[in-house]
């Protein structure tokens, strides 16, 4: 166990810097986001049916639900009689 611990100290300590770094403005922006997000997922049925967040030059974002694609068209019924080639 001594070694697994010594083998992953540097990433845990590169981690818990990034938690300090981020943590404060991730808690600030979940407070104020939080419950925007949870009407947001209790809507999305499926986030397949979505295009990835694109953010716009105004800075709204923006998900784009996928179109389904057009069924085939049908092919045309031949004429009675046969065509004459």
């Amino acid at each position: 166990m001594e070694g697994l611990r010594g083998e992953m100290a540097p990433a845990l300590e590169d981690l818990k810097a990034l938690v300090d770094q981020f943590g404060p403005s991730m808690r600030s922006f979940l407070q104020e986001m939080g419950p925007a997000f949870g009407e947001m997922i209790d809507k999305v049925q499926d986030w397949t049916d979505y295009h990835p967040p694109e953010m716009l030059p105004n800075g709204d974002i923006i998900l784009r639900k996928k179109t389904s694609p057009e069924p085939p068209a049908e092919p045309l019924p031949a004429p009675p009689g046969g065509i004459e080639l």
